[in-house]
């Protein structure tokens, strides 16, 4: 039985929990940031695939106490890096840290590559090299206070990176995060879906996957691909099972849209990519005149917010027109709205029925819920 800790982004821990577990993961325990986990590496290659909230699987294989710089270097050493990788393989090691007293994370970091690369020379008369940029192995090392917790990262690129991205717009919504947002929303197909600001499609990828079944790590390559224990017949058979229980695209009850053409064009080009073209509607048109594509459903969207609209009053006078458009013709709708301005419930004239904290990469958010219904859901204006 191995030990292993999956990433996600704040605020989905519950959700990323839920997959593991459906997963067949033992021991379960979500905390601030993921979720840590029991298994085979069987599960490990699972859950690089099917989940689409994980940032990133790692493999537990060290842990010590530590009271300075020089116990974490010596717990690095002692380990038998050798028996789990190639001296071949690249490297890079990531160290980081929750109330640690060490002064530089930066000299840990040179530590135990140090540490790492002593080892080898010692069992294979040579050490590997170092790539920070596109590793064969990434090494994590996680500190609090007095202890040393040391990972082999399993997945390699980041989970988020499904493959299927072309065009991603000027701040493109992570697609675990997407995912994660959909599961948050309880939609599930044939539950109609509509993202009226839909930019390079992230939600509406993400939803034909989930409706289709598709593995989120159907077409990219891991991180346990590269290690000495891989098992290839056992992924082959993963993979296998996961590919033939995809269902072909069709026409679903998804749809997107957008203002711009040129906007529409990048989310058409990522779904044809993704090999979802047939089964999400897209339409130009803009999210103040668009009209619902059926009585009720849900709105999930990402609309302009912070960095990429930096005119606040552009966007004070915006959400005003937006609450309207929703009371008027939404009726009926549940809409979820991503936003790091936490001044759009009082904007938008809408009350929020949840208010659920999600960050999209370092960017604190919030997603708002509304239950839009006739009459009732206004706020009083001051």
């Amino acid at each position: 039985m191995e030990r292993f800790f999956a990433t996600c982004p704040r605020g989905l821990e519950p959700v990323l929990a839920a997959e593991l577990a459906a997963l067949d993961a033992r021991d379960v325990r979500p905390v601030d940031g993921g979720a840590a986990f029991d298994g085979n590496m069987a599960l490990c290659y699972a859950a690089n695939l099917e989940s689409r909230v994980a940032s990133r699987v790692l493999w537990r294989v060290g842990h010590a106490r530590y009271a300075s710089e020089h116990d974490i270097a010596d717990a690095a050493g002692a380990l038998p890096w050798p028996r789990w990788f190639g001296v071949r393989r690249t490297i890079r090691v990531n160290v980081s840290a929750i109330r640690s007293p060490v002064k530089s994370l930066d000299f840990v970091t040179l530590r135990v590559k140090d540490a790492v690369c002593d080892a080898f020379r010692a069992a294979r008369g040579t050490r590997p090299d170092v790539n920070t940029e596109s590793p064969d192995v990434r090494i994590h090392a996680f500190l609090t206070r007095d202890e040393a917790t040391f990972y082999l990262d399993t997945s390699g690129e980041a989970l988020f990176k499904r493959g299927w991205r072309i065009t991603g717009g000027e701040a493109p919504l992570r697609e675990n995060l997407a995912a994660g947002i959909l599961k948050l929303t309880g939609w599930s197909a044939p539950i109609p879906l509509y993202d009226p600001m839909c930019g390079s499609g992230t939600f509406l990828v993400e939803a034909a996957m989930m409706a289709l079944d598709v593995a989120p790590g159907l077409n990219r390559r891991f991180g346990f691909e590269r290690l000495e224990n891989f098992e290839a017949r056992e992924w082959q058979a993963l993979q296998q099972r996961a590919r033939a229980r995809r269902r072909p695209a069709r026409p679903l009850a998804i749809h997107g849209s957008d203002k711009s053409g040129k906007i529409l064009a990048a989310a058409r080009e990522n779904l044809l990519s993704a090999g979802l073209a047939k089964a999400v509607h897209l339409k130009q048109v803009d999210v103040l005149e668009a009209s619902p594509p059926s009585e009720t459903g849900i709105l999930v969207t990402n609309p302009p917010y912070g960095e990429r609209v930096p005119d606040r009053d552009a966007l004070a006078m915006f959400y005003p027109r937006l609450g309207d458009a929703l009371k008027q013709r939404y009726a009926g709708w549940t809409a979820y709205i991503l936003s790091a301005d936490m001044r759009l419930p009082k904007l938008i004239g809408l009350k929020a029925t949840k208010r659920t904290p999600l960050y999209n990469g370092a960017l604190e958010c919030r997603l708002f819920e509304f239950k839009l219904v006739a009459g009732g859901m206004r706020r009083k204006q001051q």
